[in-house]
């Protein structure tokens, strides 16, 4: 549906993504991880007689030092939710995924100022030993990463309705990488753990993390001057590139979402952000108002390019 509403907007050309391997996702995720997401499948099915792989067990409180054999076990190391499934399938679409945001962190290292990744599984909520809330590869993580080692001073901004736990992990100790993350309240939503404004970094990336959670019901007025604040925050680190995980499950009746904002408000919130006059990667996260959705992703891009 994004797809369908892209090519009758005109916005740019759509093009395919390159494989650029397992390297520039295995900088951002442990080895291990990645090994089990590959086969995790094949393994439930010769292990258990079924076809989709759900954990049972958790692995919760402090990690514990040895890890399971069964894939049973494995599930439960790993993933943190039962929204993530794991079918005959997942792992190419989140390959797929992966590849298609690295493929546009490339074209903005050659020289575009405006690229937008259509990545479904969406990542922002994959840490880099843990997969749940429907993201099994952090694409936005993996994309910064990347451009990291091209020589980019990063800043992200995380406009899903959901706080992006997994980013947040990822940078959470580094002072190479803003994060900051505009998001409901986690004391009522996904993932209730993480995401709350006291949650600056640590060690070397103390004052390099900014959360902003707002309440249920949040409307345009309040979601701009919230945006605003970390706009600020984004203009001091002085970043080269700006990597945006835009999620349209912000928008009024979005199934999972709470907020009110409207097929407008993309286009206004866009406008805000292009006064940073930054070179731009947004990378879809979620979205599951169906019939809306392809509309608040044109309304979001086409406010960037135009503002």
């Amino acid at each position: 549906m994004i797809h369908d509403a892209l090519l009758a907007a005109g916005l740019g050309a759509v093009q395919p993504p390159q494989d650029f391997g397992l390297a520039p996702i295995v900088e951002v995720h442990r080895h291990e991880m990645v090994a089990f997401l590959q086969t995790a499948h094949e393994r439930f099915v010769a292990e258990t007689g079924r076809d989709v792989a759900l954990p049972e067990t958790f692995s919760i409180g402090e990690r514990p030092r040895r890890k399971p054999v069964s894939v049973w076990g494995l599930l439960g190391y790993y993933c943190f939710d039962i929204g993530s499934p794991i079918f005959a399938g997942t792992w190419e679409a989140a390959y797929g995924s992966a590849q298609t945001a690295v493929t546009a962190a490339a074209a903005i290292a050659n020289g575009e100022r405006l690229v937008y990744a259509l990545c479904r599984p969406p990542g922002h909520h994959a840490a880099a030993d843990m997969f749940g809330g429907f993201c099994y590869l952090n694409n936005t993580a993996i994309a910064s990463q990347w451009l990291v080692e091209k020589g980019q001073r990063i800043a992200i901004l995380d406009l899903d309705y959901h706080h992006g736990n997994g980013t947040q992990d990822i940078f959470y100790g580094r002072a190479d990488v803003l994060t900051c993350s505009i998001h409901a309240d986690p004391l009522h939503e996904y993932p209730f753990y993480w995401g709350f404004a006291d949650e600056y970094g640590i060690g070397a990336g103390e004052n390099y993390n900014f959360n902003f959670p707002l309440p249920l019901g949040t409307s345009e007025p309040a979601y701009l001057v919230a945006l605003d604040i970390a706009l600020r925050r984004i203009r001091a680190f002085v970043p080269d590139c700006l990597v945006i995980s835009f999620g349209a499950d912000t928008l009024q009746d979005d199934p999972v979402g709470g907020f009110k904002l409207t097929v407008e408000s993309y286009g206004r919130i866009a406008a805000q952000i292009t006064a940073l006059d930054l070179p731009t990667l947004v990378i879809q996260e979620g979205g599951y108002l169906l019939p809306q959705l392809g509309a608040c992703v044109v309304s979001f891009l086409q406010g960037l390019k135009t503002g």
